[in-house]
């Protein structure tokens, strides 16, 4: 079997760095080997065993074979454009282009419209939010309303229209090359939204198996047909499940720009700031009760309310640009009344005033189609949240908590797993690489020759000390904590607040949902199979219909 073990080591410069290392045992507890021991360093010999290093990451970066995440994204579109051409929508005006109140933001092209059949095929593709997407994109923020629609999906549509696709704006005209570009953005962040969910599921679930299922429902979601729509899911999702990757495998600088860039796709992205206040809470834990350190703990949590505000920032950022643009500069002569509240907050106000968005507002009896629309996503998700919350609660139950929660902190917590899968991607900070192959060489033949004494020392200490674990795959990781506290607080907000119907699509980038779905899908209990039958076919249906009603202006979700 293998054993994957992880200690932190202090480097030769003072910085403290994450050692790696792969033990390979046999049937006897004394015939044991090391494979390699490195920080990132590849291996230069061919006739040795793999590194650990590349062991790891290809359990990190398992690839879906045959990739699903594109075939999903592949059978999306064809369903959908195949109902467009079935189908007369049920609302044309999308295919209408009133010019721009104030001087374009399109570029200085013949047309910015094109009247083509083609053209008008592709521009009509913008329906229902992806209208007002196009819009803001090719005319900036024109209405107070059109604020409703955070900046980052109509800025990356218009700066790859104005560079990679700017020689097709002559040909199609600015509007259509700016709907293809939004098309071409989302299917291929999507692909890679994907891709971050798996090896962030590796990392949470330490089980390979069960974050491939997860990926799979993922990329077959009910709300699959938004993600390759002119809609800022795939953009949210990419940054939002990349930012917690990285998180969680310790680089917080990029987890840290990738979560504050997320809140510029959706409003929710602000709530990210929540993984960053409990990666503080555990270290400060870990400072003050295991090190004894209170000072450091302090600096934990300074550090963690540091991260949390950063992640604010583009989000607060924006509504100060519609606070400058609508209530300093704006045109109307009588003050807008969100700008003389005490907290000038624009995105509450239009979600309030144009959309009717408010707590208990939607419980009306003509809403009861809706609600019943958005039964299975919450019923998914409030039995995520139940079942996760029972095994935590068993998990804080345990004796020796205390231990995992050090171990979550410190990164050392160890998995048996099978030689042929390594089923869990343990805590790793690499260094980067040397100047020069023959640097690396040496660097690599001086740490092979303390590996051994180095990783069977670290070994027989953890067991003595209790810090080694083994991981229970059916154990729940104290690291899904965060992941269930955001899911439960998104849950309460879709069914108490807002539109009901949005619910499929505004939990469909929550891993925990996917994560629990996947445990149903391979439980033997009879019960469980019906379950698992059930949300095969909830998942199918709903990218059915979705492909059906939405390309065609009718409403879905």
């Amino acid at each position: 079997m293998v054993v994957c073990s992880v200690r932190r080591l202090a480097a030769g410069t003072g910085a403290e760095k994450l050692q790696i290392s792969l033990v390979e045992c046999g049937a006897g507890a004394s015939s044991c080997r090391v494979s390699e021991e490195l920080e990132g360093i590849p291996n230069s010999d061919p006739t040795s065993p793999a590194p650990a290093s590349q062991l790891l990451s290809a359990a990190l970066l398992r690839p879906m074979e045959p990739p699903v995440a594109a075939v999903s994204r592949a059978l999306v579109l064809a369903l959908s454009l195949l109902a467009r051409l079935l189908f007369r929508p049920y609302d044309t005006s999308a295919s209408l282009h009133p010019p721009c109140l104030s001087s374009p933001s399109s570029p200085s092209h013949p047309s910015s419209h094109n009247s083509t059949a083609a053209a008008v095929a592709i521009s009509s593709l913008a329906v229902w939010d992806g209208v007002h997407f196009a819009r803001s994109a090719e005319c900036g923020y024109e209405y107070e309303q059109s604020f409703a629609f955070l900046p980052l999906l109509p800025a990356s549509m218009a700066l790859l229209s104005r560079t990679l696709l700017a020689p097709l704006v002559p040909v199609l005209g600015y509007r259509t090359v700016l709907v293809i570009s939004g098309h071409i953005l989302n299917n291929v962040a999507f692909v890679a939204a994907a891709a971050y969910f798996y090896r962030l599921s590796v990392l949470i679930l330490k089980d390979s198996g069960a974050a491939y299922r997860a990926s799979v429902l993922f990329c077959f979601n009910p709300a699959s047909v938004f993600y390759s729509s002119l809609y800022s899911e795939s953009l949210y999702a990419l940054f939002s499940l990349g930012g917690l990757f990285y998180l969680f495998s310790g680089a917080n600088t990029v987890a840290m720009i990738m979560l504050a860039v997320s809140g510029s796709a959706r409003s929710n992205g602000a709530l990210n700031a929540g993984y960053f206040c409990f990666q503080a809470l555990l270290q400060a834990y870990d400072a003050a009760i295991q090190k004894k350190r209170p000072i450091l703990a302090v600096q934990a949590l300074i550090t963690g309310f540091l991260r949390s505000t950063f992640i604010f920032i583009p989000f607060f950022a924006f509504q100060a640009y519609g606070y400058l643009n609508i209530c300093l500069h704006g045109n109307s002569d009588e003050l807008r009344p969100w700008c003389k509240a005490k907290l000038p907050l624009l995105y509450s106000f239009i979600q309030s005033h144009y959309w009717g968005v408010g707590f208990l507002r939607y419980f009306q009896v003509k809403q009861l189609p809706n609600f019943l629309l958005a039964s299975p996503v919450l019923s998914l998700a409030v039995y995520s949240i139940a079942h996760y919350t029972k095994m935590l609660h068993q998990l804080f139950q345990s004796n020796n908590i205390h231990e995992k929660i050090i171990a979550t902190v410190e990164g050392r917590s160890v998995e048996l797993c099978e030689s042929s899968d390594v089923a869990t991607v343990l805590k790793s900070e690499f260094s980067s690489g040397l100047n020069n192959k023959k640097q690396a060489h040496t660097e690599v033949k001086k740490r092979k020759s303390v590996a051994s004494e180095a990783t069977s020392a670290s070994l027989d200490s953890n067991r003595s000390t209790g810090r080694i674990l083994k991981v229970d795959k059916d154990e729940c990781p104290i690291l899904v904590l965060p992941f269930i506290l955001h899911l439960t607080f998104m849950t309460f907000t879709a069914f108490f607040v807002m539109h009901v119907q949005v619910s499929t699509r505004f939990l469909s980038a929550s891993p925990p949902i996917y994560w629990a779905a996947s445990r149903i899908l391979v439980s033997p209990r009879g019960s469980s199979k019906r379950w698992g039958y059930f949300i095969v076919v909830y998942f199918i249906a709903y990218i059915l219909l979705g492909s059906l009603l939405f390309p065609n202006f009718y409403p879905f979700t």
